[in-house]
């Protein structure tokens, strides 16, 4: 079969990557084989592929690529109960298996569950890793209805899916974009700041809740926006919780950087009577299956920004490498 693969880190893809031919897996006990019809593409996709996460994703080239993808059931392992071949399915892959740039994959059956019905695979393929990303994040700050969020980046695909969730939870929504994709982001159902002609931070009520998708300034400037007892849950930058880096088992010199990157915000939670969590995203079937139930609605539509073809995987990462996407960068693979 064939598959892409990352064969040495750096921002030039057209020199990183390989379109390879390879055995086709055969799925283990637990797991299930995909026939691999879409896939998407995240942020942390092109970032893992310049090599900026090699502290979090130990990669043996050549690599795998990518988490995200729809397809249908090829085989089964003898241990998996809930998946049969023929069923079409969707997952993101767990943190330390990306791969599903290919013809087929293998993938834990306990983090693969049937696509929505009403969905394409395209557009269930763009929602795996930004739904439970995002699940996740308002599990943990457990936004409730009536509440104010702030989403930054509300054009991108987790602002556009988690502006459309946080509203179907009942949340105002506020969030931030640029002047062209000021229309088509309200139309989602936010209040929206255009950081071009304003400054986010003097257009925002108090917030209850901040779900920072930048990282950097926009992580600190987050406390000052919130009301006593609110929230920012993070999952850009470099300042993880320490229960999230002894979650990952990060080695003691990592976790002594850490704490050093965390005092300011540990400082910021007590000046402003706030809580911080970061979040770095594992698939499991709880909150998949929540998530398959919430895109059943319909009352969450997919954004995606451009369908490329499966020999168009390099365009695909330098579109998301360069920041303008309006929503998903969807490869069709069969």
């Amino acid at each position: 079969m064939k598959a892409w693969k990352l064969i040495k880190y750096g921002k030039d893809f057209k020199a990183g990557m390989e379109i390879l031919e390879v055995d086709k897996p055969t799925p283990a006990d637990d797991e299930v084989l995909i026939e691999c019809h879409a896939a998407a593409l995240n942020p942390v996709d092109y970032k893992i592929a310049e090599g900026q996460l090699k502290l979090f994703y130990k990669q043996k080239m050549p690599a795998g690529l990518a988490f995200d993808c729809s397809g249908v059931v090829a085989e089964v392992g003898k241990n998996v109960k809930h998946l049969k071949v023929g069923d079409e399915v969707f997952c993101t892959t767990p943190t330390d298996s990306p791969g599903v740039l290919a013809e087929f994959v293998t993938v834990k059956a306990d983090v693969v569950t049937q696509k929505p019905k009403n969905l394409s695979y395209a557009e269930a393929a763009g929602f795996a890793m930004v739904g439970l990303t995002t699940i996740s994040c308002m599990e943990v700050v457990n936004l409730k209805a009536g509440e104010k969020i702030l989403i930054h980046a509300g054009s991108g695909g987790i602002g556009s899916f988690a502006i459309q969730y946080a509203r179907q939870l009942g949340a105002e929504v506020f969030t931030t974009t640029s002047t062209s994709n000021v229309d088509w982001v309200e139309e989602l159902g936010a209040k929206v700041i255009d950081y071009k002609k304003e400054d986010y931070r003097k257009e925002v009520p108090q917030l209850d809740v901040v779900y920072d998708t930048l990282g950097g300034d926009f992580t600190t400037d987050a406390f000052p926006l919130l009301s006593p007892g609110g929230r920012v849950v993070s999952i850009a930058g470099r300042r993880l919780d320490e229960e999230t880096a002894e979650q990952y088992g990060l080695n003691w010199l990592f976790k002594w950087f850490m704490k050093l990157q965390l005092r300011p915000i540990k400082k910021l939670c007590k000046k402003y009577d706030a809580s911080y969590k970061f979040i770095l995203n594992e698939p499991n079937m709880e909150r998949l299956t929540k998530l398959k139930k919430a895109l059943e609605t319909g009352y969450i539509k997919t954004v995606i920004n451009h369908t490329y073809s499966f020999d168009q995987v390099v365009e695909a990462f330098e579109m998301q490498q360069s920041g303008r996407s309006k929503g998903k960068n969807v490869i069709l693979i069969k």
